[in-house]
C-alpha cells in the first residue's frame, strides 16, 4: 500500500507539501499541486481519512436536524441536500428532531459535540427557538431551511407571502368569496406569513378577513380534517380551501369526504406544496409546488461557504414556487 513518503518521492516535493496540497491547509502552486495529485492516482494512494480531520480540524461531516417524517416535502429537501453535499465531499449525519423544540436542542448538541462542520436545521418555532441561540452562540455554521425567523444565520426558503396571496387571487377569479385557510402549525414561520399572504390576497380585492375562516395548530391529520370539516360545515361555509402544507391539503380531501362533497365540483382546492400523486387522483391538485431540489442543493452550497469562510454577510434566499394549476379549483387544466 502507497504511502505519503511514497508520493513525495514519486512527485520530487518534500511529504509536507503532499500534506498541505492534500488537506488544503497552505497555498501550493498549481504545478506542484498538479505534480502531487498525479502521483496521487499513479500510486493509488488513499489519504488517512482520521488522521486527514486531525490536521484540518475538520471531518467533512454536517449535521441535518430536521423533521424527516411528518412532511414528504422534508424528505425530498434531505435528498437533495445529501446529494449535493457527496459531490462536495461531505458526509451527512441525519437527526430526527420531531418539531420538538427540546429535542431539537439536544440534537444539535450532540452533534455539536460530534465534531460536525456545520448543521442545516428546519427550526421548530421562531427567534427565541433553543437551538438556534446555541448555534448563533457557539459560532457553529448553520444554514436554516425551510422556517425562517429572524436571527442571524443563513437560510433558504421559498417566498410564501406572495405566493399565498396568488392562490387567494385565483380563488377570487373562479368566483369565491367565502375561502378558508389551514395554515399548519401555529409556531412555524412558514404558516405565519402564508397566513398573512391569505389576509393579503383577500384585502387586495376589497374583502374582509374573517379569521374564523384562518385554521393555525394542525400538529397532526385529524386535526387539520376536523378543522377543515368545521369550515366546511359552518352556519356559513367555505366554498373554497387552501391548504397550508402537504398534511392540510390532505386534511381537507379527507374532510371534503366526510361531508359528502366533491372537490372541485362542490369545493374548490388548492394547496402549497405538491406530492408524488397530487397530479394521479382526481381532481388533480392545484398547487403551488416547491423547488425542493433546489432548496435542499442550495442549502448544501451556502453552508459549504460558511464552512470555508468564503462569506461574511450571513444571507437568506427566497426561491420562487411553480403554481401549478390543475382542476381541484375548477380549471379544465390541459391533460399531462
Amino acid at each position: 500500500m502507497a504511502t505519503i513518503a511514497d508520493v513525495a518521492r514519486l512527485a520530487g516535493v518534500a511529504t509536507s507539501t503532499v500534506s498541505h496540497v492534500l488537506n488544503r491547509t497552505r497555498f501550493v502552486s498549481v504545478d506542484t499541486t498538479r505534480a502531487v495529485n498525479e502521483a496521487v492516482r499513479a500510486l493509488g494512494y488513499t489519504p488517512n481519512t482520521v488522521a486527514r480531520a486531525l490536521a484540518r480540524s475538520t471531518t467533512s461531516t454536517i449535521g441535518l436536524a430536521i423533521s424527516s417524517t411528518r412532511n414528504r416535502y422534508f424528505a425530498d429537501v434531505i435528498n437533495a441536500i445529501e446529494e449535493e453535499c457527496a459531490k462536495l465531499g461531505m458526509m451527512v449525519l441525519l437527526a430526527n428532531t420531531q418539531d420538538d423544540p427540546n429535542r431539537e436542542l439536544e440534537i444539535v448538541a450532540a452533534l455539536h459535540k460530534r465534531r460536525v462542520d456545520g448543521i442545516i436545521i428546519a427550526p421548530s418555532c421562531g427567534c427565541n427557538n433553543s437551538a438556534l441561540m446555541y448555534l448563533c452562540e457557539h459560532r457553529i455554521p448553520s444554514v436554516m431551511v425551510d422556517r425562517l425567523p429572524d436571527v442571524d444565520l443563513d437560510g433558504v426558503g421559498v417566498e410564501n407571502r406572495q405566493s399565498l396571496a396568488t392562490l387567494v387571487t385565483h380563488m377570487i377569479h373562479h368566483g369565491h368569496e367565502r375561502i378558508g385557510f389551514l395554515a399548519g402549525q401555529a409556531n412555524f414561520t412558514t404558516a405565519l406569513e402564508r397566513a398573512e399572504g391569505f389576509r393579503d390576497g383577500l384585502r387586495s380585492h376589497g374583502l374582509a378577513v374573517h379569521e374564523e375562516r384562518i385554521s393555525i395548530g394542525h400538529t397532526d391529520l385529524a386535526t387539520a380534517t376536523d378543522a377543515a370539516a368545521h369550515l366546511l360545515t359552518s352556519a356559513n361555509p367555505v366554498t373554497a380551501l387552501i391548504g397550508g402544507n402537504n398534511l392540510t391539503t390532505i386534511g381537507i380531501m379527507l374532510a371534503a369526504r366526510r361531508c359528502g362533497m366533491r372537490v372541485s365540483a362542490d369545493v374548490a382546492v388548492a394547496g402549497f406544496d405538491d406530492f408524488d400523486w397530487a397530479n394521479a387522483f382526481e381532481p388533480r391538485l392545484t398547487a403551488m409546488v416547491q423547488p425542493c431540489h433546489e432548496i435542499g442543493s442550495t442549502a448544501a452550497t451556502l453552508l459549504k461557504k460558511r464552512m470555508d469562510f468564503t462569506t461574511a454577510k450571513t444571507a437568506i434566499i427566497r426561491l420562487e414556487p411553480a403554481f401549478t394549476i390543475r382542476n381541484s379549483c375548477g380549471c379544465q387544466a390541459a391533460p399531462q
